[in-house]
């Protein structure tokens, strides 16, 4: 971010070489991404994490992080007004813009997909890409799709949300209720 160690020293911060040192010498640990097993078992009964921790997936994480007894804070819980998540929201923004560029990547003939462009080209339709969700990380990939030209379908179980992207999208967007099951919706969703 533009800051040298010594800017950290001149504000009152004590530089440390390594993880363990951090672990050992710190009441509370503040990182950007869940901790490594290894680290997790350098917590201690006394110390707060916080940082993304991403649990539902990671039963050897939990064990290790109830084990250590510290006090664990998930970026990810941070509730705020209207039950927002304003720490998740930034991280999930990011991912869906993220993932639809990733997909215009892999869809490259070069890169083993279909020799795809999103926005196709004349003569060429442009590429139909299916978001499921319209939360925070669908309604971004939603921009970027859009934004690239691609044919876009987004579903999702939430009829307000629907219409909020029909009322700011139009017909440039296809906005499908998701109740149904795989092979139904399969059969619905199709380029126009």
């Amino acid at each position: 971010i533009g800051f040298l160690d010594e800017h950290y020293v001149m504000a009152g911060a004590t530089l440390v070489d390594d993880a363990k040192g951090i672990f050992t010498q710190s009441e509370m640990i503040v990182k950007v991404k869940e901790p490594q097993i290894h680290e997790c078992h350098m917590l201690q009964r006394d110390q707060i994490l916080f940082t993304y921790l991403h649990l539902a997936p990671d039963a050897v994480q939990t064990d290790a992080l109830v084990e250590s007894g510290a006090t664990c804070i998930a970026y990810e819980t941070v509730t705020g007004v209207g039950n927002s998540l304003p720490l998740l929201a930034p991280m999930s923004e990011v991912a869906g813009r993220m993932s639809i560029q990733a997909a215009a990547h892999y869809l490259e003939k070069s890169h083993g997909g279909r020799a795809v462009l999103m926005a196709g080209v004349p003569g060429v339709p442009a590429a139909h890409v299916v978001i499921l969700g319209a939360g925070v990380v669908g309604k971004s990939a939603l921009k970027m799709a859009m934004g690239m030209g691609a044919y876009v379908t987004i579903l999702d179980k939430n009829l307000d949300r629907l219409r909020e992207i029909d009322d700011l999208y139009g017909n440039r967007v296809h906005t499908l209720y998701s109740k149904i099951g795989r092979a139904s919706c399969r059969e619905r969703v199709s380029s126009p």
